[in-house]
């Protein structure tokens, strides 16, 4: 769908430049998602892997990030491999409710409810990133953090357009639950890609 160089907004490693590959199409459709334009692949025209990786190579930071949509609906194995032979860390932002494909340096797993992960990613996730957008979400966080590796960072993310609303919430939670950290979308207050 398109391709950017701006700094990682969210999770654990915000604040990093990185090359952001987002892929088109996705098949999970969350109301809140904040790039719906993405969901549609035949929307946006094909790029070769070779141009893509072409471009992240030339790229001042040797990190990509990948995401969707659901980058998951694709292979990614021969994406994944030239960005390697270029010596770029991959970054991987899925929900996981897809088989994996690629070699990842780091996978970040923000699953969903209305398409659960696939059990055998948990144990590969390095970030288990829940989306908070009410209070609900906090038995589905800790549903799914039983699932993951000892040593899976655990973060809890206000859902945008009800930050204000759900950030006293987090905080309560994550002051009772330390093993929680709190992941907000800096890219946004920053007004950055």
């Amino acid at each position: 769908m398109e391709e950017f160089y701006t700094l990682q907004g969210e999770g654990t490693h915000a604040g990093k430049a990185a090359w952001f590959i987002r892929i088109g199409g996705c098949d999970v459709g969350c109301r809140w998602c904040d790039s719906k334009e993405s969901w549609i692949a035949g929307y946006h025209p094909l790029t070769s892997a070779d141009i893509i990786i072409s471009h992240a190579a030339a790229c001042a930071a040797k990190a990509v990030v990948v995401t969707g949509g659901e980058p998951l609906l694709y292979n990614l194995d021969y994406l994944c491999a030239g960005l390697k032979k270029e010596g770029i860390k991959t970054y991987l932002e899925t929900s996981g409710s897809e088989k994996l494909s690629g070699a990842w340096d780091w996978i970040c797993l923000s699953p969903k409810r209305n398409a659960p992960p696939q059990a055998d990613i948990f144990l590969l996730a390095d970030e288990l990133k829940v989306i908070i957008y009410d209070e609900s979400d906090f038995d589905w966080a800790e549903a799914n953090a039983r699932f993951v590796r000892p040593g899976c960072r655990l973060l809890l993310q206000p859902e945008w357009s009800r930050y204000k609303t759900m950030i006293p919430h987090i905080v309560d939670y994550i002051l009772q639950h330390p093993e929680w950290t709190v992941s907000l979308q800096s890219h946004k207050f920053m007004r950055i890609p």
